[in-house]
């Protein structure tokens, strides 16, 4: 080792016991073996698993997730983790992301990666050099992550004191990995090493790079995008689709980020620490409602739009922003009405059921669509309509005399799920509907080369107002969100290119104010759970962020739609 790796100590080094103390017994399914104390986990598997077609990258002693690299410490049950397994693929991805970093810069020395965002089903990232990234520059790249992952090369882990990888990510010139560990508040971090490349990262690695067999890179303007199997079909790629409009409004995230001179974790804890967080808000905040008042020109410049349809995933804060959008609208002489899809919901012994046998309420068919869209034409012809109020405690419908009309400059603003599906509102004519996505889309990572999850955001904003305003405990958020997903990849992703416009009502400095009160919730999530590693994961990223106060918050902010406080609330 050279001077500067001088003192590094690498992990499970074996202690001393007795003869007599030094078998365990493991329960591998319906076969029993005797193992030594410390035996590597890597060799339990290797030693006793064929070569499985699904990669294999953690293992589970007595339900506890281990990386292969531990050594084995007590006798129970044993069981392999690929990535067919949510933690197995994150971990399948994360290594997959060093060698990637390994590749380009033993080609790149001078250069920098960073790893951005998901897009496209993959992860898109850059690599910024002298000279612009080109097809062949990617080409190679792959070419030598083929010959790392083929010499099967071991990835260790590294315990080192704070100050020494400081030390060492200043050698690689690495000032965001800097700044964050400037903030973190501990004597040693964990470092994972790959063929004499130290890096950190906040969650496991598998053992070796022989474990990816599955994955590509592909060339995608500026950058790249890293493609690799999802946990529901492990044993291929899937399909690569193209998400122009997406991919453009991450480059306005980025653009904002610059604004805000914040880049990642570090800086924005930088900015904490020296009083700046003030400035960072309003900027923030001027920027969606800059935004905002782009896209009320927008429909008022297309006169003939009568219906505006926003959709967006769980949590994206559709309710706060179209209260926004109604005021910008009211700016531009426009009348919007607003009205509710909730309202619409056949009667419940009418509702869709799913595979399982329970009601579908995200389901398109769980709406009158009908009815809606008689609606909808009597209003644009000036008619006035009865609409209908759902009672949820009774699941029927019920007529309480509830009339509306759409006045002179009048609008329709219409928010729900379905809103991008063209089904929705099928006997209306293209040209009157002005379509909105939205969605928290995070561009602030912890460094560039921990990205942080564009779900996570709206999986925090979701447990903070699911505990404070629906009763549900963080633990009722996680085990709901499995099902969550999957409604929205069903009815609002696939959509998502079909909008006029998206907005990304992610706000640079959420997290820290989010901070506290997810980790109130993540804290009391035991190691009984189903949801305890997922709630590990939240927790180890959430720790790298300052807090800061709520009273700093707007009212009329997008966050207040999830801590409380908003001007907007009736």
């Amino acid at each position: 080792m050279d001077e500067l790796t001088t003192g590094l100590r690498y992990e499970n080094a074996n202690t001393f016991r007795s003869k007599e103390d030094n078998m365990l017994n493991l329960k591998l399914g319906c076969k029993n073996i005797r193992v030594e104390y410390n035996t590597i986990l890597y060799k339990i598997f290797k030693d006793n698993y064929r070569t499985p077609d699904v990669p294999v990258v953690l293992a589970k002693v007595n339900g506890e997730y281990l990386e292969l690299t531990n050594p084995l410490k007590q006798s129970g049950n044993f069981e392999v983790v690929d990535i067919s397994d949510k933690l197995g693929n994150k971990t399948y991805v994360r290594t997959l992301q060093f060698v990637l970093i390994k590749a380009a810069y033993d080609l790149f020395p001078e250069a920098k990666v960073t790893i951005e965002h998901s897009l496209s089903k993959g992860i898109f990232g850059e690599i910024h050099k002298n000279t612009p990234l080109l097809k062949k520059n990617i080409r190679d790249i792959k070419k030598r992550m083929q010959e790392i992952i083929k010499l099967d090369i071991p990835i260790r882990k590294i315990s080192v004191s704070r100050e020494k990888a400081i030390e060492l990510f200043k050698s690689y010139n690495m000032d965001d990995k800097v700044r964050l560990l400037n903030h973190v508040d501990a004597d040693k971090v964990k470092l994972y090493e790959l063929d004499g490349r130290y890096d950190y990262f906040y969650g496991p690695m598998a053992f070796s790079t022989g474990a990816l067999k599955i994955f590509d890179i592909m060339y995608y303007k500026p950058g790249f995008i890293l493609r690799y199997p999802e946990e529901s079909d492990p044993g291929q790629l899937p399909e690569f689709m193209e998400y122009k409009k997406l991919s453009r409004i991450f480059y306005e995230t980025e653009r904002w980020g610059n604004i805000l001179d914040v880049g990642d974790v570090g800086s924005l804890d930088d900015k904490v620490d020296d009083g700046e967080m003030v400035d960072i808000i309003r900027v923030a905040e001027a920027l969606h409602e800059k935004k905002i008042a782009n896209i009320a020109d927008m429909i008022n410049e297309r006169k003939d739009v009568k219906i505006i349809l926003i959709a967006g995933p769980t949590s994206s804060g559709k309710t706060t922003f179209a209260k926004r959008l109604s005021v910008q609208l009211r700016v531009n002489g426009m009348k919007p009405v607003p009205i509710s899809l909730d309202d619409y919901f056949v009667d419940r012994e009418y509702t869709p059921k799913d595979e399982n046998g329970n009601y579908d309420f995200e389901s398109l068919y769980a709406l009158d669509l009908k009815l809606f869209n008689q609606h909808l034409e009597s209003l644009m012809e000036g008619r006035e309509i009865e609409i209908p109020v759902f009672n949820f405690k009774k699941g029927v419908r019920e007529w309480v005399g509830k009339k509306i009309k759409l006045p002179p400059n009048g609008i329709i603003v219409v928010e729900g799920i379905h809103g991008l599906n063209e089904a929705l509102t099928r006997e209306i004519p293209r040209k009157y509907k002005f379509k909105i996505y939205i969605s928290a889309l995070t561009q602030l990572n912890l460094d560039d080369h921990n990205r942080i999850a564009t779900t996570d955001v709206r999986i925090i904003r979701r447990m903070v107002r699911d505990h404070l305003f629906r009763g549900y405990s963080g633990e009722d958020t996680l085990k709901m969100w499995p099902s969550v997903k999957r409604g929205e990849e069903k009815n609002i992703f696939v959509f998502q290119e079909n909008a006029d416009v998206m907005f990304n009502s992610t706000l640079v400095y959420e997290l820290c104010v989010l901070k506290n009160y997810a980790l109130e919730q993540l804290e009391r999530i035991d190691s009984s759970s189903p949801v305890y590693y997922e709630a590990l994961r939240l927790k180890s990223f959430l720790h790298f962020f300052k807090e800061v106060d709520k009273k700093f918050v707007p009212p009329n902010s997008i966050l207040r739609e999830f801590i409380g406080g908003s001007e907007f609330e009736s």
